[in-house]
């Protein structure tokens, strides 16, 4: 493999005869196995070899194992290949940290993610249905909640900077009696993710707001931060987007003089992949709950008419460094071979779509505690918990399956969807890659 086909992050081996020494090794058998073998087992087999050398401490035999990953992984390669090089990515963070004086490397393994236009975003989230299916699978559920509602209050919590908006306020200006008076309300700041805007949070307010206008829908977009009440468009300099994200102060916030919440309106509350975020660890809050907990429970408090929660269908909270590869390679293998199917090696589309998702990867490999703020859990295991904070599921109507079916359609064949009792779930290639939910509080639907 040429140099220059290797990923960024690459070991610098100050002894010329390591490589003889690696195939010397206990490992040996394993790892001489594996050169030259583009094999996704196989490599997730290497990337273990050196988690557990880094949990161990045993320095020699990770950076043995960096050397052979350096060496079959490739920023350009095939959808394995591509994956690994993200992986050995975040396992040089790690170890740069953990024993910064004994390891030696070239080039840094900070992320660094420019900032996307609007229509940068919008092409993003049409790349394929990873943002999409929610999208389509809330609105319809949100759609069928709202009926005969002649105002409507959106909570939106999402990292998609309300880009599943525009497609609502199309449908709610079609409605046979006349669109609602619609109000969205999002808090200032966000998780530190990708997707990343150049605009702020006022100026997609702003442009939401120019739209619903177009299709003469009523609307009021408005922002609440973590120090004062919400403000209007017209008070930006009042409301900032924080460069940094706590969940305990934003807890504080929720409830009803904050946000402003009228006894008229149909209230929504919205999460499009938001709740991983929530510390899942049983400390700092209230009767030792969870703060993804006690976010359940405040928002529950508000009596929503409906809650709909999509987010990835994989569980990434084990402690264990070599359970979260094991189950990470696996899962985030599905949006590296599904670009595979459409956009050339070298597309710079492409790359920067791998780039955000090896921000996810270095975020679960290279970090612990407080410090690794992606945290998911599988549909089901979110389906336990809503259930026990005192949640009902919302099966999804047949209306609602066929739109998400047909929005399908427009991506590549090995897209699909499937039914897991009331959820909605996303497949590539029978695998379950992101889940669609609805809930109302006990007692609602009485």
């Amino acid at each position: 493999m040429k140099a220059e086909q290797r990923g960024n992050a690459s070991v610098s081996l100050q002894n010329p005869t390591l490589f003889n020494n690696t195939l010397h090794s206990p490992l040996s058998g394993a790892l001489n196995g594996c050169l030259g073998s583009l094999d996704g087992a196989c490599l997730e087999k290497l990337l273990l070899h050196c988690a557990s050398a880094l949990e161990t401490n045993d320095v020699t035999l990770a950076q043995q194992v960096m050397w052979v990953l350096n060496n079959v992984a490739s920023s350009v390669g095939d959808p394995n290949q591509r994956l690994a090089s993200w992986f050995l990515r975040a396992l040089i963070s790690r170890a740069s940290r953990v024993c910064p004086t004994a390891m030696n490397f070239n080039g840094s393994s900070t992320i660094q993610r420019r900032l996307m236009s609007v229509t940068e975003l919008a092409g993003y989230v049409d790349l394929i249905p990873w943002h999409r299916f929610g999208f389509c699978a809330s609105n319809s559920a949100i759609l069928n909640a709202i009926q005969g509602f002649p105002r409507v209050h959106i909570l939106d919590f999402s990292i998609s900077h309300c880009m599943q908006w525009p497609t609502l306020i199309d449908t709610l200006a079609k409605r046979p009696e006349g669109p609602p008076s619609l109000r969205i309300t999002v808090p200032s700041s966000r998780p530190p993710v990708p997707p990343l805007l150049n605009v702020s949070t006022e100026e997609v307010g702003l442009r939401l707001g120019n739209f619903a206008k177009f299709r003469d829908v009523p609307f009021e977009f408005r922002v609440f931060d973590n120090s004062s009440s919400p403000s209007t468009l017209g008070e930006v300099a009042k409301c900032k987007e924080s460069p940094s994200f706590h969940f305990e102060s934003l807890l504080a916030h929720l409830n009803p003089s904050t946000l402003n919440l009228r006894d008229d309106e149909a209230l929504v509350i919205n999460c499009q992949h938001w709740l991983r975020y929530l510390s899942d660890e049983q400390n700092g809050s209230p009767h030792g709950a969870s703060l993804r907990d006690t976010f359940l429970d405040i928002i529950k408090g508000l009596n929503p008419q409906i809650i709909v929660v999509v987010d990835e269908d994989s569980d990434l909270s084990a402690s264990s460094l070599t359970s979260r590869i094991t189950t990470c390679f696996n899962y985030l293998w599905i949006p590296f071979d599904a670009l595979e199917t459409f956009l050339p090696k070298e597309s710079c589309q492409r790359m920067e779509c791998e780039s955000d998702i090896g921000h996810k990867i270095e975020n679960i490999i290279s970090f612990e505690g407080f410090q690794r703020i992606e945290r998911l859990e599988s549909g089901i295991k979110l389906c336990q918990r809503m259930t026990n904070s005192g949640w009902v599921s919302i099966p999804f109507c047949e209306e609602t399956v066929k739109e998400v079916k047909d929005l399908l359609d427009e991506h590549a064949s090995g897209w699909g969807m499937k039914k897991e009792e009331d959820m909605l779930v996303l497949t590539w290639k029978g695998h379950n890659s992101v889940f669609a939910t609805a809930w109302i509080p006990n007692g609602l639907e009485d």
